[in-house]
């Protein structure tokens, strides 16, 4: 299994987090794997075979092969059906927004095929020629330039949106909205509204995901740490609070998640960041 992420250009690197690389050989067993939220929205490329996404128990739609994935708000499964190559951008919160005309929210929690966001015709010979480049670093510098291209002013990341999802990095989530916004009412309706366009969750959902980033690192890097005290230093309320938005996001509780085979691909990329 190879995970890979790499810088943005300086072009983007205000919107764009990381492009990122998985392959997995298609002789693997590949159970359901539970993917959770991060924060982020993510443009991916199914370069090998496909992959399921489970809307029930049972069943289940097959990913377009050129999409965007949503803010994630509650945990959902996929599963390979052979060998998994797959090239991806991941963009900040607010990055996407700057792309597309759409309501952002109205992304979240599904796929949507890239067809549907930009002009077919462009989508399409993107598309081939990531299919055909021969390596990561051309893939790369091809849906760059597509991005660039389509590119709005970047004054369009308003200072209060940026500055939130700042300071709610900085401090791993632990920050409330009113600290930030120094209890200002106006302030923060505006900011909701900001968020509800540009990030397309609201501004407590993402604080939440970020400290729960932030916790999830901490169990993977301590693994042998008590949770009482992963609670402690991510300043949760108590563990039952920390257990409360662990599973709420995750689906399953923090002991269980070590030892959950379909959170393997959720602990690799989780652990490098």
């Amino acid at each position: 299994m190879n995970y890979e992420t790499f810088a943005p250009h300086p072009d983007l690197d205000a919107i764009v987090k990381c492009h990122w690389i998985l392959e997995v050989p298609d002789d693997m067993e590949a159970p359901k794997q539970r993917v959770i939220a991060d924060g982020c929205i993510e443009m991916c490329f199914i370069l090998g075979d496909d992959v399921r996404r489970f809307t029930s128990e049972t069943d289940y739609i097959i990913q377009p092969r050129a999409m965007v994935f949503g803010q994630i708000t509650k945990p959902c499964y996929v599963q390979p059906t052979g060998y998994v190559n797959t090239f991806a951008v991941r963009f900040y919160p607010y990055g996407f927004a700057n792309f597309i005309t759409r309501p952002i929210r109205e992304l979240a929690d599904k796929e949507t095929p890239l067809t549907s966001l930009f002009e077919e015709q462009s989508v399409r010979v993107l598309e081939q020629k990531i299919i055909e480049a021969p390596s990561t670093r051309s893939r790369i510098e091809l849906v760059e330039n597509f991005l660039l291209g389509k590119l709005k002013d970047q004054s369009i990341i308003e200072n209060i949106v940026k500055s939130t999802i700042d300071a709610l990095s900085q401090t791993k989530g632990k920050m409330s909205i009113n600290s930030i916004l120094k209890d200002d009412l106006s302030k923060r309706r505006n900011l909701e509204r900001k968020f509800s366009k540009q990030v397309g969750i609201s501004p407590k959902q993402l604080g939440k995901i970020i400290r729960l980033q932030a916790a999830l690192k901490l169990i993977l890097n301590n693994k042998g740490e008590k949770l009482t005290q992963i609670a402690y230093e991510s300043e949760y309320y108590d563990q039952a609070h920390f257990i409360k938005d662990f599973k709420e996001f995750t689906g399953t509780n923090p002991k269980e998640y070590l030892s959950d085979d379909q959170m393997i691909l959720s602990s690799l990329i989780y652990s490098k960041g």
